[in-house]
């Protein structure tokens, strides 16, 4: 059979891949809870207030695989996994390349020169395969997410600033972020303004804009303040609630076609 024939025509709509990242305390794991029966496999400690099913901590690495690899083979109901949190993950990850190269830190690995970084890919490639599985064959949402980091960003085009990332290193995010259909940022919406600290000086303070500190937002397009995008089309701001991205997915979806979720 040759390729041509195998082409495939038109487009296919499949369960949505995010990678969910913020602030401690944000909501990242409440909107994970919301979306469509999920099921979450915690690297950290933290969903104890949130009624939703999940895995037993898993402590290891392979704790993490054989979650998935039970999701894939046994029948159950779940519609989305969520893995909280990918930055947590990371950590297992490392502590598993130290254990099989018998040293104390990433940065020994191999010798070091940064190549437990690198080594360290095989692993979250082994992750993503699942996902893979999960999505493609069993229909599921899948969903990371992951604490936030101030990085300092090398612009070519202009000078260099400060902007929000997902707190993972530099070649897991970037892996991890090609992969994903969208990275969205939660944060709080703000805003800022100038005042007069006296002797000719001026002074910038910021303000949190609604109630409890400020209105709970997801940026689904990257910018100078943080890394984010999305493959749907979603060039707003959107309240940080699974329903308000799954209407704004829906809303960019070209008619006759229905989204996951």
């Amino acid at each position: 059979m040759s390729s041509l024939s195998r082409i495939q025509r038109g487009r296919m709509s499949k369960p949505p891949r995010i990678l969910c990242y913020g602030v401690e305390g944000i909501g990242k794991s409440t909107f994970g809870s919301q979306a469509p029966k999920p099921i979450f496999i915690q690297c950290e400690d933290g969903l104890d207030e949130i009624a939703t099913d999940r895995f037993p901590l898993a402590t290891s690495f392979d704790d993490v695989v054989a979650a998935l690899t039970e999701l894939r083979n046994q029948q159950h109901d779940y519609e989305s996994v969520v893995i909280d949190s990918a930055d947590w993950l990371e950590r297992l990850v490392w502590d598993k390349l130290c254990a099989e190269h018998n040293v104390a830190s990433i940065e020994q690995v191999a010798g070091g020169y940064s190549k437990g970084y690198s080594f360290a890919l095989s692993f979250w490639r082994e992750i993503i395969d699942h996902l893979n599985v999960l999505r493609n064959t069993r229909g599921m949402v899948v969903l990371l997410i992951a604490h936030s980091k101030v990085e300092r960003f090398e612009d070519p085009e202009s000078s260099p600033y400060d902007r929000y990332s997902p707190r993972l290193h530099k070649h897991a995010a970037a892996l991890v972020s090609e992969w994903c259909d969208a990275v969205l940022f939660a944060t709080r919406r703000i805003r800022t303004q100038t005042e007069d600290a006296g002797f000719n000086r001026k002074r910038t303070t910021a303000h949190a804009i609604g109630s409890a500190g400020g209105e709970r937002i997801l940026r689904c397009v990257g910018g100078p303040s943080c890394v984010a995008k999305n493959r749907y089309g979603i060039t707003e701001e959107l309240p940080l609630s699974w329903a308000a991205f799954i209407q704004a997915l829906t809303n960019n979806q070209p008619q006759g076609t229905e989204s996951n979720g």
